[in-house]
């Protein structure tokens, strides 16, 4: 039989629920504690949308795995989020993936391009014009474009 959890129960709960939030946007128990005595964050106007979320997932570890995806979803794209923004993508969070990382490949700063039909490397200089790789493989340098 379930017993009914208390109030300080609850509140720990939540608690966790938020204090997970802002572990997501890199923040340490330290810096949300030390923040919010500055008035830089205001703690209680995270607690109604995490008891809200911890209602909505069902327990404190869902609550928490749905805030990664949307965090790790969010970051990807570089936009911000809220614990809302989890209610809002709740429905979606099956379909929910990180942008996908492009690596481009470069030789020298300049960018490359694979050409099916040559089977063949180029590197386009700073006139545009394709010249024929004629380096190593371990030559080319692969860098994430935005």
């Amino acid at each position: 039989m379930k017993r009914k959890k208390t109030k300080k129960e609850q509140e720990t709960e939540v608690q966790q629920i938020v204090n997970h939030y802002f572990h997501t946007k890199g923040l340490s128990l330290e810096e949300i504690k030390k923040n919010a005595k500055k008035k830089k964050i205001v703690y209680s106007r995270f607690t109604r949308p995490a008891k809200q979320l911890l209602e909505l997932a069902g327990s404190v570890e869902k609550a928490k795995e749905a805030i990664n995806i949307v965090s790790e979803w969010a970051k990807s794209r570089d936009l911000d989020y809220a614990i809302e923004t989890v209610f809002k993508k709740w429905l979606e969070l099956g379909r929910l993936k990180p942008k996908e990382v492009v690596k481009k490949p470069f030789y020298q700063g300049d960018p490359m391009i694979w050409s099916e039909t040559k089977r063949k490397w180029y590197v386009i200089d700073k006139d545009g014009n394709w010249l024929e790789f004629a380096g190593k493989k371990s030559d080319i340098k692969w860098k994430v474009i935005k």
